[in-house]
């Protein structure tokens, strides 16, 4: 059975390519955005354990 760790980091929008591409060559998996509780952007991110 796969192991899963999150990450929930915050999106500037200006900037919010670069940083996808950024968890994106971290290893990390999209999974969805959401409004954050302040009004911006939060993406939930996965990958395996190693």
């Amino acid at each position: 059975m796969t192991k899963w760790e999150y990450a929930t980091p915050a999106l500037i929008v200006h900037n919010t390519q670069a940083i996808l591409n950024q968890w994106g060559e971290d290893g990390w998996e999209l999974v969805t955005v959401v409004t954050g509780p302040t009004g911006g952007l939060v993406a939930y991110l996965k990958r395996p354990v190693a």
